[in-house]
């Protein structure tokens, strides 16, 4: 989920520009350097009108030339489209000779029923289509991963350009964890850094909760929950930390709100339905329980932005550690 998150963040030109420029080479291959060019195609191809007056024509040549081999080679020329042909050729003869068409069905049939009945191989023909499918997405995979592995090494690489998320990550790594055996506490079951910073207009964090056999047990995830004034990048002044338990019915969830935000009587009212309301502070923590388990939120660092909103409105950076415990009891 944050791959394709941060993905989203940073290729959306690059997408566009390589799916329109796949459309053209396509249109380009097909229509102008190597078109479709049909050459002594059969009867086949026609339309069934056509088809049948076809037909009609190859009965009357039969009238003349009881030629059997090129009676049914005419009949094959049509494929498909000759027995309906031939049926609407009974019904209605209109000048033609009903002896010479039941002679020329009575040909027709006699060839046919001697032919040999063609076995299908399906199974070879499914795995061959399954085979196929597999290597277009495969090489698809490897053309999209190619394109984004070429951007990043040209795009970040080569302009020095820091991105938002890459500094948010910077900001996670070099933050200390805590210690909560040192505490007196029980490892957590997962402990995690995350962290928000202004520009980071789609920050959408989520992990599962897995116990050591892999078992999941739910999920747990921080996101932009409000933000004020306009324009961009946003300006966040809100956070809403969940945790689904697969074994409870509802995710609890709580929202981390800034100085200005929490006393301000029209923010709260439009948060007050997504959850508990908590006003952020430096080393503060927040405690979200469901049925078998607890996540503790910390506020591990957090500066706010300056700018012409109202102080200590919004976010410049925030990180908060995220430890999971079962729930005892």
């Amino acid at each position: 989920m944050q791959f394709i998150v941060a993905l989203l963040k940073k290729l959306p030109l690059l997408a566009i520009a390589l799916a329109i420029g796949g459309l053209v080479l396509g249109l380009l291959i097909g229509w102008v350097i190597a078109p479709v060019e049909f050459v002594n195609a059969t009867p086949s191809y026609l339309r069934a009108d056509l088809q049948e007056d076809y037909l009609r024509m190859a009965i009357d040549s039969y009238r003349v030339n009881a030629d059997p081999n090129l009676a049914i080679q005419r009949w094959d020329n049509l494929g498909v489209g000759a027995q309906p042909a031939f049926t609407n050729i009974q019904a209605n003869p209109r000048n033609a000779d009903p002896g010479v068409i039941r002679a020329y069905g009575e040909l027709i049939t006699s060839i046919v029923s001697s032919r040999p009945v063609p076995t299908q191989d399906t199974g070879t023909s499914t795995m061959g289509k399954i085979a196929l499918f597999g290597g277009i997405v495969v090489l698809l995979g490897l053309l999209g991963y190619g394109g984004w592995y070429l951007y990043r090494l040209l795009g970040n690489r080569g302009s020095g350009e820091v991105t938002v998320t890459m500094q948010s990550q910077e900001l996670s790594r070099n933050a200390e964890k805590t210690n909560f055996e040192q505490m007196g506490l029980a490892p957590p079951i997962t402990q995690t850094m995350t962290t928000y910073v202004l520009g980071d207009d789609l920050y959408d964090e989520s992990f599962s909760i897995d116990t050591q056999a892999g078992e999941f047990m739910g999920e747990y995830g921080v996101g932009v929950s409000e933000a004020i004034g306009v324009g961009e990048p946003k300006k966040v002044t809100a956070l809403e930390i969940w945790l689904f338990d697969k074994n409870d019915i509802k995710t609890a969830t709580k929202v981390l709100m800034s100085q200005h935000s929490f006393t301000d009587p029209g923010i709260r009212a439009r948060l007050e339905p997504k959850g508990e309301l908590v006003l952020v502070e430096q080393q503060s923590q927040v405690l979200l329980e469901t049925a078998t388990l607890q996540l503790l939120a910390t506020v591990v660092d957090l500066e706010y932005g300056r700018g012409p909103l109202p102080a200590d409105s919004y976010f410049e950076r925030i990180t908060l550690e995220l430890a999971i415990w079962p729930r005892q009891g």
